[in-house]
């Protein structure tokens, strides 16, 4: 059974199926589905909230906006943030899915995604969303923001069946020896299956600490805030176990550039949430 689980990574072919080249992968069918659950739950807040037609369809429009804000800052934020050297010299390799082989081009489809450049991807689209409609940009994100995490679930379950983003070398049981890693091991080792502990952590447990308070947290900005620290924390102590990206490296320290953009987010979360506690007791005494 040990050998089984440690050997699991050979036994997935990240691609479900190729027809003439073009390859359909695990990868982008998990971030539909990651959308569709978000979706869904989002719809189910509505119907218990006995929100009407007209706004319930703001909230849904707004969602897809935050979701073309993700697929666009994701992939901007990787150039940006891990690879701008690569992409300053050959920028259409940024939306090009193709690279040329032996003279022929050839579909690998776009891989590279930050999920820090996601976020400000999502809060740029909301934000100017919000402004058109005229609509509260807190509250609006305080309405989606609980679904999100278990979007992020299927995401990282993506990264594990895609047999990227892989953590450090390990000598526990729990660890799995992923092909990709030989590329710069030369020889096999048991790497932590970092994916998956993002995939529990900033996923599930996220999602389950949100959901529980989506209901009582009143204040507009604190459940986004709360978002920000607890996927901040959780991601921190994450990359420890993970696999700095070999291009990069660490980036200040012993930090990785994860980490460095982590301790970011906490500020602005943490930022966000004392900003709105002192804001909303302000009003409250104006009120009195």
């Amino acid at each position: 059974m040990i050998e089984f689980w440690q050997n699991l990574p050979y036994y997935l072919d990240p691609v479900i199926f190729q027809i003439n080249g073009f390859k359909v992968s695990w990868y982008w069918l998990m971030y539909v589905v990651g959308f569709f659950v978000v979706t869904l739950l989002v719809k189910y807040r509505i119907k218990k909230r006995g929100i009407d037609s007209q706004k319930a369809q703001l909230i849904l429009d707004a969602l897809f906006w935050m979701f073309l804000g993700l697929i666009i800052g994701a992939r901007l934020g990787y150039v940006l943030f891990y690879n701008l050297g690569f992409y300053l010299a050959d920028p259409l390799a940024i939306i090009n899915p193709f690279v040329l082989k032996q003279g022929q081009w050839v579909y690998q489809g776009i891989y590279g995604m930050s999920y820090h450049g996601g976020m400000i991807g999502v809060i740029i689209s909301l934000l100017i969303y919000t402004r058109i409609k005229n609509i509260g940009f807190l509250k609006t994100a305080d309405f989606i923001i609980p679904a999100i995490p278990l979007g992020f679930f299927f995401g990282r379950i993506g990264n594990f069946l895609n047999g990227e983003l892989y953590g450090r070398i390990t000598e526990s049981k729990i660890g799995m020896y992923f092909p990709n890693a030989l590329y710069y091991d030369q020889s096999a080792k048991l790497r932590h299956p970092s994916q998956l502990y993002e995939a529990f952590f900033e996923g599930i447990i996220l999602f389950i600490i949100l959901w529980i308070l989506r209901n009582k947290i009143k204040v507009a900005g604190l459940l986004s805030a709360l978002y920000l620290i607890f996927y901040a924390i959780f991601r921190f102590f994450i990359e420890f176990f993970r696999q700095p990206d070999f291009h990069l490296g660490f980036v200040l320290g012993s930090f990785s550039m994860g980490q460095v953009l982590s301790i970011l987010m906490f500020v602005l979360g943490l930022t966000i949430f004392i900003f709105q506690i002192i804001r909303n007791n302000q009003l409250r005494k104006i009120n009195h």
